[in-house]
């Protein structure tokens, strides 16, 4: 698979694959509190494509940008890092 210039990735864990080949993601990021110097996380939900429907609830994966795929769907499934048990 060949990449055009640098295209942003981003670690997530599954969290629905009820549509078909689609996938929603939810990517986890540490904020600091700008008075209380504390780390907050924050959570962002990404759909996905997932062409051959191989994904389940749990996985880890690592999505890639794309071009937009539908209204929401601007992301593409790289790989499956990690399987759900």
């Amino acid at each position: 698979m060949e990449h055009r210039g640098n295209k942003s990735t981003i670690k997530g864990v599954v969290v629905s694959n009820k549509m078909d080949k689609t996938i929603v993601v939810r990517a986890e990021r540490l904020v600091k509190h700008a008075v209380f110097h504390k780390y907050i996380k924050r959570y962002e939900k990404y759909k996905a494509h997932d062409e051959q429907n191989r994904c389940q609830i749990g996985d880890k994966v690592l999505i890639i940008e794309s071009r937009p795929l539908s209204k929401d769907k601007r992301w593409r499934m790289l790989e499956i890092l990690e399987k759900a048990r």
